[in-house]
């Protein structure tokens, strides 16, 4: 997916991937991990996920990455929150409390800027990735996170063949090579179908949801 893609999907309001409560999956498995309290934890293509502000709430430092800078200023002002900004390398870093929101591109990342988080948090990342991006966002992951980094991955299962994407399908297998030097547990699976018109309409007969901790 092109910068221009995401970037006009956001001015057209064209975010049906952007959920209206904090992710069930979150609340339910995050606790689990064992994170220290103030830990930091990335969350890349953030969104203005409701997930930020949970994670914050938990007692944790947020460091979401997120590519429009729409999606930024509608997380700070949705949540009545004012943001100090600052520009760091190829980011324009958004700062409230608990929550740094890097507006820029997650590939122009660097070790030394997240290179702390032992968090990880990815409900809408990999699975808005066509194949040879999320195999370079996967190796970005284990190449920028630190030996002790653990986290929750969420994905989608589908027939990729009834429909272009985004959201694409992550198999079980290919999750598995992209996390390759990590321990991938699947922690739960939810066939999802009778709640997706989109992909009923399609011929689709299966959308599972996969719920992963991933550690190292």
């Amino acid at each position: 997916m092109e910068r221009a893609f995401w970037q006009q999907r956001w001015a057209d309001n064209q975010i049906g991937f952007h959920q209206a409560q904090v992710n069930p999956y979150l609340q339910k498995y995050w606790p689990k991990l064992g994170l220290a309290p103030g830990s930091r934890v990335l969350v890349p293509l953030c969104g203005k996920s409701l997930d930020l502000a949970w994670l914050a709430g938990q007692g944790y430092q947020v460091v979401g990455v997120e590519l429009s800078r729409r999606a930024v200023e509608d997380f700070f002002g949705e949540h009545g929150l004012e943001a100090e900004v600052q520009q760091r390398g190829a980011f324009e870093v958004w700062r409230s409390g608990d929550v740094q929101l890097w507006c820029g591109d997650f590939f122009a990342l660097r070790a030394e800027d997240v290179g702390d988080c032992a968090g990880l948090y990815d409900r809408a990342a990999v699975i808005a990735l066509p194949v040879p991006m999320r195999a370079a966002y996967m190796q970005a992951l284990s190449a920028l996170l630190p030996a002790s980094c653990r986290g929750l991955v969420v994905t989608l299962d589908y027939d990729q063949s009834l429909l272009p994407g985004p959201p694409f399908s992550v198999g079980d297998e290919e999750l598995r090579q992209g996390f390759a030097g990590w321990q991938v547990d699947e922690l739960e699976v939810v066939q999802v179908i009778g709640e997706s018109p989109k992909f009923l309409q399609a011929g689709a007969s299966s959308l599972l949801e996969r719920v992963y901790r991933v550690s190292r």
